[in-house]
């Protein structure tokens, strides 16, 4: 059901709403960016509109409020061993259709990937998900292109216009909260982005050449492997085991899940001496074929979504989207 609010109104729905649920949504983090004195727009826990950033693309996804980057899976003794509590509350997550679209991805991976996650299904099914229009079209994005532009599975879609506020409602359990704020009947669509600057054409066909072709060698002589483009990424899952022994007692501790990246040197090792994948360009086409591939030919679909967050934060300016259309063009050819 559609409503209208006043700007008070969306204050005090804000204000209901964070009593029983932790929202999350992007935030203007001033200095906390990459390099000195510069901002980044990352997850974190709101409970008014006026601090969530609307106008714009997190420069980090939604991933990390289903996915903790350092998440402790359970402490250990010499006897024992113990699981931490889940979260303690239910959640909203505020994001953009595009990353809608990823937490699809990530079902996949975590809860039908021949089992399910324990702690992430136990986050997943305590969140739902609040969309963010797009009435302009970001820069780099290609969302038009992979499909991921128009997201219809949304539990609640605000957008805030000057001193009114519009909202598209589809879970019972939120519409006592619009009842509460004096929200009044209205006719809400969601804006969504009906083209993209940037447009990406996925190959048709891909062939055994495909992973040896010159286009890995020249894009991996420029890649320093840093992994900031799998950090950022909606759509990226790999993480590692780190288990971290107490100074008090050294037999105690816990372990540890925490994000990794496909593309740094030695992500690959195994015992015996033996790394899959050795070169910077063996590990930038891992990572390609892996979301336009791999990923598709298991599930059906491309695992990106067009998000555009990889070109955007790469240091030395590697276009995830132009290597998709070069690969295109000379698999046509």
């Amino acid at each position: 059901m559609g409503y209208q609010l006043t700007k008070t109104q969306m204050d005090e729905l804000f204000r209901e709403l964070s009593e029983t649920y932790d929202l999350y949504a992007p935030v203007l983090m001033k200095g906390e960016g990459c390099f000195s004195e510069t901002d980044v727009v990352r997850y974190g826990k709101v409970t008014s509109p006026d601090e969530i950033v609307w106008d714009r693309k997190s420069d980090y996804s939604y991933k990390e409020t289903l996915l903790p980057i350092n998440e402790t899976l359970f402490y250990f003794t010499e006897d024992t061993a113990s699981v931490p509590q889940g979260p303690k509350r239910d959640r909203l997550v505020f994001l953009r259709s595009c990353d809608l679209y990823g937490v699809k991805r990530l079902d996949e991976i975590y809860l039908k990937n021949g089992f399910s996650d324990y702690y992430y299904a136990r986050i997943r099914e305590r969140t739902k998900f609040v969309l963010m229009g797009c009435g302009t079209p970001c820069k780099s994005g290609f969302c038009v292109s992979m499909g991921t532009n128009r997201a219809e599975n949304y539990d609640l879609y605000i957008k805030p216009d000057g001193e009114l506020g519009y909202a598209d409602c589809r879970c019972g359990e939120l519409e006592e909260y619009f009842r509460k704020a004096g929200a009044v009947e209205a006719r809400v669509v969601p804006d969504y982005a009906e083209e993209n600057r940037e447009q990406v054409t996925l190959p048709k066909k891909l062939s055994n050449e495909s992973f040896t072709r010159e286009i890995w060698n020249e894009y991996g002589a420029r890649c320093i492997g840093c992994g900031r483009c799998n950090f950022v990424c909606p759509t990226c899952t790999c993480f590692t085991m780190q288990d971290v022994f107490y100074r008090d007692n050294e037999k105690a501790g816990e372990r540890r899940r925490v994000w990794a990246s496909c593309q740094v040197d030695g992500y690959t090792d195994i015992a015996g001496g033996i790394s899959f994948r050795k070169t910077q360009g063996e590990r930038f086409r891992f990572k390609v074929m892996h979301k336009i591939y791999d990923y598709e030919k298991r599930f059906g679909y491309p695992m990106c979504v067009g998000c555009g967050r990889c070109d955007d934060v790469c240091p030395e300016y590697i276009s995830y989207s132009n290597c998709i259309n070069r690969l295109a063009k000379e698999e046509e050819e």
